[in-house]
């Protein structure tokens, strides 16, 4: 019953003939000691064809194909160039037997007809009974491929195709003696991807063919353009059904300028004739190999109208005498001078003759041929020729030979071509080899947009110093914002984000780079701060001249009624008060800020304390003495005033070190206020805050009492000095803390110096040097006499 049902299908195999292509089955059969097999659709069934019963199609009915036809007659050349050949397979024939394999479900007679072995196909292969063919050529589509394929890997049949670039095809546990002379679809969407990324287009649509090759296609698509700026908001397949017009529209409402076609040449032509016809305009295409070297749709009339086409495709090979044979008279009484006519796709013609070397070479080795002849004794089985087939390496054409260990070529490489007016020009290579060269003369392609290089994205790229801000569920959709100032735009690290500068660093509006900020500070070469300096050494100065001028005169009325011997502690404060001043020059360190206020704030303290208990006791002495006369002998008796001045001392003294120990000031870096620069300063804690107020307060005890005191005799009223020196004080640092709310620069610590010096110069200028002024130029007033006049005037005004 098995033998009627192979012989049934076996009756089926069709030899084709067209009308006024008449090939002959003489030419699909050649004796031989080995025969090959091959699998060509020389016709092709263009739909589905529908049957009542288990019956094979007839191929001959079916459309002809002049590029399946040309590579049929290249295998038939090899085959015959080989057992021409003297050194290769060296009285040895080859034979094969070629089936047309125009439909991958319904030309099965053919294939059974190759493993068949006497009218039977064996489940496994026998020693006493090997196969019909060593090997096998073919076929040409990746879906055909895929469906006969078990049949042959049962025995281990080699399969070498001219054109399965299915990358399903690379898994040795499915398809274990499967091999291929052409490269996979991974290395052909590897090159569109790179051309896609040459020429930065990021927003793309792809068309594939509803068949196992553009499904693999589409799927290593999706895979390679994982995460790069490449998307792909639109798919389709195409097939006998598609609505053209439909899809048309639809990559148009999209801004698609970029189509990618990755389909059988019969639906990549149908697509191109309806895209001129639906006056598709200003796009890219990029075709798949299988269409990309299609001469007569290169020379479609209004194909330029499309816009620019651009291909990726096998390189093609001049395979010597081909010419000759495709024209020979036994060819041409076969299909006239169809076989003559420019192929739609030349680049497989290398691939089958490489295909039918390798198998020849392959059994050469298994029959260990040498100059004399092979060896007779030898049984050959599949396996035997598969095994040598892995390990080809041989040259032709100037062309190495050999296959990995998935059975993909190691020799080959794919042009970049370009569809101009009528000629397909090579604009480009990529070799498949471990340095993986590629290259494109961008400069030979004629742009449909004036020469310039299309635009295929969703929205534009944003200008420097603008970020992405995603509009959409796409990431190549976005709109742009400015990066504000203290950011910038880094579109290697993350286009969507502005990055902050660093505190050192600063940028203004739509930077894409950050620049250090200048660090300010006054140094001490600086001119305002030499001033300063030299102001602070001429009050240092003039306070040590007032002292000495007060030693001098030290037992005279107006050295003993400005203080006696509280001057001189008065007039040293001043002079170390002034060492603060020095320490707001220079860059500010921790030991600067210690010295910056820990001086002046305690000598200067000291000095209020004095002027303090000084205008105390002075009210004491002319009022209270009057009023109460046992309180003021107390305070003459243990000497209250030094009593105070050194409780104030101490107590001024102890604030500070608790202050600067738990929490010392350090170096701050002010970048809020210039975004270039980075001010130096000196950040204090809260608790520096006490001291200051307790001076403060020595300040306002200190005006309370000079006030009480407004009426004492003239010499004695020292009232409107002190009031004086304290009013102007209070001035200079109201006018400083307005400053420091306005203006935040470098100069900020001259002011802070000059409101110190101010402060010093008030009670030098205001207090002293009138005294000094009396003992100079006015010794008269400078007498016991002239105050007791004083005192005694003042006597009678109170007793009245």
């Amino acid at each position: 019953m098995k033998h009627v049902l192979v012989s049934l299908y076996l009756l089926g195999c069709l030899r084709p003939a067209l009308p006024g292509c008449d090939v002959p089955a003489s030419a699909f059969q050649l004796p031989g000691d080995y025969l090959l097999g091959g699998l060509f659709d020389v016709h092709h069934a263009s739909g589905s064809v529908v049957h009542h019963r288990p019956v094979a199609i007839n191929c001959s009915r079916q459309n002809f194909t002049v590029s399946s036809y040309r590579m049929f007659q290249v295998m038939r050349f090899s085959v015959e160039e080989i057992n021409n050949s003297t050194t290769l397979l060296p009285n040895v024939s080859l034979g094969y037997e070629i089936s047309d394999h125009c439909s991958d479900t319904l030309s099965f007679p053919g294939v059974l007809n190759l493993i068949s072995v006497n009218g039977s196909v064996p489940l496994r292969e026998e020693a006493d009974d090997p196969s019909r063919v060593i090997a096998v050529v073919g076929p040409f589509g990746s879906t055909e491929t895929l469906t006969v394929a078990p049949l042959f890997m049962i025995n281990l049949i080699p399969m070498v195709s001219y054109g399965s670039a299915s990358s399903v095809l690379t898994n040795k546990w499915r398809y274990p003696s499967f091999l291929r002379t052409v490269h996979s679809n991974e290395d052909i969407i590897d090159l569109i991807v790179r051309i896609l990324q040459y020429f930065d287009w990021r927003w793309v649509a792809f068309l594939h063919s509803n068949d196992a090759y553009g499904e693999d296609g589409l799927e290593l698509f999706r895979t390679k353009i994982h995460n790069t700026e490449i998307y792909m908001p639109y798919t389709e397949e195409l097939n006998p059904d598609s609505n053209y017009s439909q899809m048309f529209r639809e990559i148009e409402s999209l801004n698609i300028s970029t189509v990618i076609v990755f389909s059988l040449e019969k639906y990549a032509k149908v697509l191109i004739e309806s895209a001129i016809a639906c006056k598709v305009r200003e796009k890219v295409w990029i075709a798949g190999d299988s269409w990309s070297l299609n001469q007569k749709l290169s020379e479609q009339e209004g194909i330029h109208s499309i816009g620019t086409i651009l291909g990726v495709a096998e390189a093609v090979e001049h395979i010597p005498g081909f010419h000759e044979f495709i024209g020979s008279s036994k060819v041409r009484r076969e299909c006239g001078d169809a076989g003559r006519e420019s192929p739609e796709n030349p680049s497989y013609s290398f691939p089958v003759y490489s295909a039918v070397y390798a198998i020849a070479h392959a059994l050469h080795n298994v029959l260990r041929c040498h100059a004399g002849g092979c060896r007779e004794d030898i049984t050959v089985y599949p396996h035997m020729v598969l095994a040598e087939l892995k390990k080809s390496n041989f040259t032709l054409l100037n062309v190495s030979i050999g296959f990995d260990e998935h059975g993909e070529p190691l020799f080959g490489s794919h042009s970049v071509v370009f569809w101009n007016r009528g000629h397909i020009e090579e604009i480009g290579v990529h070799d498949h080899n471990p340095l993986g060269r590629f290259s494109i003369n961008s400069s030979k392609i004629r742009w449909h947009t004036n020469g310039k290089v299309p635009v295929s994205e969703c929205s534009p790229e944003c200008a420097e110093g603008f970020v992405r801000k995603r509009d959409g569920i796409h990431r190549s959709c976005f709109t742009c914002e400015v990066c504000p100032r203290g950011t910038y735009m880094n579109s290697t690290e993350d286009p969507y984000r502005c990055v902050r500068c660093q505190k050192t660093e600063w940028s203004a509006e739509r930077s894409i780079s950050c620049s250090l900020r200048s660090v300010e500070f006054v140094s001490f070469t600086d001119g305002v701060a030499v001033v300063t300096m030299l102001a602070t050494w001429a009050m240092v100065g003039l306070s040590g001249a007032t002292a000495i001028l007060f030693a001098a005169n030290y037992h005279t009325p107006v050295v003993r009624s400005a203080g006696g011997p509280m001057c001189f502690l008065i007039l040293g404060c001043l002079s170390l008060s002034g060492l603060s001043v020095f320490f707001y020059f220079g860059k500010p360190t921790t030991a600067f800020c210690i010295l910056r206020y820990f001086p002046f704030l305690l000598c200067y303290a000291t000095c209020m304390a004095c002027f303090m208990v000084r205008s105390f006791q002075i009210v004491c002495v002319f009022k209270m003495a009057a009023k109460f006369p046992k309180l003021h002998g107390w305070w003459m008796r243990y000497n209250g005033q030094w009593l105070v001045i050194t409780a104030a001392f101490v107590t001024q003294a102890l604030m500070l070190v608790i202050s600067y120990t738990t929490r010392p000031p350090r170096t701050r870096y002010e970048t809020l206020w210039y975004p270039d620069q980075i001010v130096l300063g000196c950040g204090q804690s809260g608790a520096f805050f006490v001291p200051v107020g307790f001076l403060w307060s020595l300040c306002f005890l200190c005006f309370v009492f000079s006030y009480m005191g407004k009426d004492l005799p003239k010499n004695y009223n020292e009232a409107k000095a002190k009031t004086f020196c304290l009013l102007l004080l209070i001035f200079t640092w109201i006018l400083f803390a307005t400053v420091k709310l306005l203006y935040h620069g470098k100069h900020i610590q001259t002011f802070n110096a000059l409101a110190v010096l101010s402060s010093l110069y008030s009670i030098l200028i205001w207090y002293f040097l009138p005294k000094c002024y009396i003992i100079v130029f006015q010794p008269h007033k400078n007498t016991q006499q002239y105050f007791q006049g004083l005192i005694q005037s003042y006597t009678k005004n109170i007793s009245k």
